[in-house]
């Protein structure tokens, strides 16, 4: 599996023999170049303008924007809302765990709190975990790391957070983060790359370069 990061909380995702899945493309407001984007399947955390810009991506059959069940091209998709779906005007957010067989990605959209046990259990076991850290509405830094102790992904992608590109939005650098999860330094990779037989043993935190 190959999953690229083009900025704030775009991702493509891939796997040979399976449909390829872009999560929360974003407008050429947040300061990001505007990647050529061609996929599959477009999921959609929420309805802003960082994370809802359909017309960036090329191709697609499927949007998928709200909390279920979705079974594509071999792929099984859980939606989880994380909002209380009886309030009038709720902070909606639904988190998607990508099922490709025998690897499971998990992208949490704009999570702003520490997630229920009853909520863990929904989202079920987790290889590789998107998370934001940088606040903003989101998740703070310690807020991930918290959430991160309770998924125990094989590995973590931080997303959402401050980067020389980003304009207009108030987030913290994946610096405060990693001090959490007692990281000292890092090396941006371009992509990750990763099978069901090369899995950590211990959580790993991967920081990706949107700079493709």
């Amino acid at each position: 599996m190959d999953i690229t990061w083009y900025g704030h909380s775009c991702f493509r995702v891939t796997e040979r023999n399976f449909i390829s899945i872009i999560t929360d493309p974003f407008d050429e407001k947040l300061g990001y170049p505007l990647p050529k984007l061609k996929a599959d399947i477009v999921t959609v955390s929420h309805d802003a303008p960082g994370h809802n810009n359909l017309a960036a991506v090329k191709g697609y059959r499927h949007v998928i924007d709200g909390p279920g069940e979705y079974e594509i091209g071999g792929v099984f998709i859980i939606g989880v809302a994380t909002y209380d779906q009886r309030e009038e005007n709720p902070r909606r957010n639904v988190v998607y765990v990508l099922d490709f067989d025998n690897l499971t990605v998990a992208h949490l959209g704009d999570l702003d709190h520490v997630p229920t046990q009853a909520m863990i259990d929904a989202l079920g076991s987790i290889d590789v975990a998107l998370v934001p850290v940088g606040g903003g509405g989101a998740l703070t830094s310690s807020q991930a790391a918290e959430v991160v102790s309770l998924l125990e992904p094989s590995i973590v992608v931080p997303m959402h957070y401050h980067t020389d590109a980003l304009r207009g939005l108030e987030l913290d650098p994946v610096d405060r983060f990693l001090k959490e999860m007692g990281i000292n330094s890092y090396q941006e990779e371009p992509m990750l790359r990763v099978s069901s037989t090369n899995l950590p043993e211990q959580t790993q935190v991967v920081i990706l370069d949107y700079r493709q």
